[in-house]
């Protein structure tokens, strides 16, 4: 249990990890159950200086801004580089192999820069409103253990695209690993955040889960290693908004 954990850390962060981890296909998809675990963990980082930004400035806006940072610089931002790879190769490419060619290629277009403003923006907005209602911490990690939840959700039930890349070397792993996974995140969510906050939460979660498997789905047949970072990205933000629509609500 603890080697699944080291080899999700190092999968999902950019966070050292000194123990050498076993990156087979059928490794990395053994531990998918624990991926809310690395959310859990990254979040709880992320807290720390944004609770300090709090107390020092005052100002939401602002808290949600070094949250973010935090995050970003803890995931490398790879998470963000799928989504932009995703959106320059399906709102560039005319068929599916210049979509997979546009998606490989380093540089970033236009639709990749607009998909990338606008999901950090977004992330921001909804940090700022939590953050005023004195529920920073409760959304950062909802929203950061559900949607390392979701991804191995699209990584069943999705063929890869190509035959070679992050999407086919993670491997496909069992129902009842994806399962495992959601169940974490959802007894998490529970402890941090109520019953309210898990069935808002597994609500939008799959409903982003199956907005992004039948975009990529008819876009290039399949995932790759962005489809599996927009993934991240599309149910962190679906999450985020059920979550304040909840706050707000009550």
């Amino acid at each position: 249990m603890l080697d699944d954990f080291w080899r999700a850390l190092a999968l999902l962060s950019r966070i050292p990890v000194s123990m050498r981890c076993d990156f087979r296909p059928e490794a990395i998809a053994r531990s998918v159950w624990c991926w809310p675990f690395v959310g859990l963990f990254i979040a709880g980082v992320a807290i720390i200086p944004a609770f300090l930004t709090d107390i020092l400035i005052g100002n939401s806006a602002v808290t949600a801004i070094m949250a973010t940072l935090v995050l970003v610089l803890l995931t490398g931002a790879m998470h963000e580089d799928g989504i932009a790879d995703c959106a320059d190769g399906f709102g560039g490419g005319q068929d599916r192999q210049r979509k997979l060619e546009i998606m490989r290629d380093s540089r970033i277009g236009t639709y990749g820069v607009i998909a990338l403003v606008l999901c950090l923006a977004l992330r921001i907005v909804l940090l700022s409103l939590a953050s005023d209602s004195g529920s920073m911490a409760a959304i950062l990690i909802v929203m950061a253990v559900t949607s390392r939840a979701a991804i191995p959700v699209v990584m069943h039930f999705l063929d890869p695209a190509r035959m070679d890349g992050l999407g086919k070397g993670a491997g496909r792993p069992e129902l009842l690993m994806v399962v495992g996974g959601i169940g974490v995140a959802l007894l998490l969510v529970l402890v941090v955040a109520g019953p309210m906050a898990v069935i808002t939460s597994v609500m939008a979660m799959m409903v982003a889960v199956v907005l992004v498997g039948w975009i990529a789905k008819s876009q290039i047949g399949g995932h790759t290693g962005d489809v599996l970072g927009m993934t991240q990205i599309a149910s962190e933000l679906f999450v985020g908004i059920a979550f304040v629509a909840v706050i707000q609500g009550t």
